[in-house]
């Protein structure tokens, strides 16, 4: 009877390690499904001015590059573009520097929806890859109209609103669907933004307050 009782145990056990080998591996196949979730780069934006692998939305074509992180929602990002916005798109416009435009989501928690960023970066690789020539002028519109802070930010429908506004009617669906919100999250990770406006000259990040300097040396 005393071998019989530790057979029975030693089953029990058995069962009992089984069990829980099947629920580790449960638990890992989550943790990767949740990391890869996580990770996922979304769908890259299909157009001749986007920059598929660094995110970039490029205008003109100038030996010297100014890269431009912003956030729709900052508001040192709208004050910057009150700054340099126009002198940018002008040089750019006439070929005298490549301008990379990079929109981020860094201020999510600061639209009560907490996704107001990445919806309006995602927006502007929706107009880019339907309407290139009104990319700007979407761009332009969406700071001219920007949010408060701690506010909802503009609804889909409205920056759907403003694309048509601009010229870009085509990408309206494309906003609504939130086609490229993954990609804005994955590029903002990706190339390591956590202040906006963040501003790289010829490939180097520089501080903000050498921007004045160095784009007047670039500028004139």
């Amino acid at each position: 009877m005393a071998a019989a009782k530790s057979s029975n145990t030693n089953w029990f056990v058995i069962g009992v390690s089984a069990a829980v080998v099947v629920v580790l591996a449960v638990l890992a196949f989550v943790v990767v499904l949740l990391n890869n979730q996580a990770n996922d780069p979304g769908t890259a934006p299909s157009s001749d001015i986007v920059n598929q692998e660094t995110g970039a939305i490029s205008f003109g074509s100038g030996e010297d590059e100014i890269d431009t992180y912003v956030d729709f929602m900052c508001p040192i990002c709208g004050q910057f573009e009150d700054a340099y916005g126009e002198q940018l798109q002008t040089a750019a416009a006439n070929d005298e520097i490549t301008l990379n435009i990079h929109p981020v989501s860094i201020l999510n928690r600061l639209s009560t929806t907490g996704e107001f960023s990445t919806l309006a970066g995602g927006s502007m690789y929706c107009v880019a890859e339907e309407a290139p020539d009104a990319t700007l002028d979407y761009f332009n519109l969406l700071f001219t109209n920007q949010p408060a802070e701690n506010s909802a930010g503009l609804s889909a429908e409205e920056m759907g609103a403003l694309a048509e506004q601009a010229g870009a009617g085509a990408a309206v669906d494309c906003i609504a669907d939130g086609k490229y919100n993954k990609f804005v999250d994955a590029q903002t990770k990706s190339h390591q933004i956590t202040g906006t406006p963040t501003v790289e000259v010829n490939g180097e990040r520089i501080e903000n307050a050498d921007i004045a300097t160095r784009f007047a040396d670039i500028l004139g």
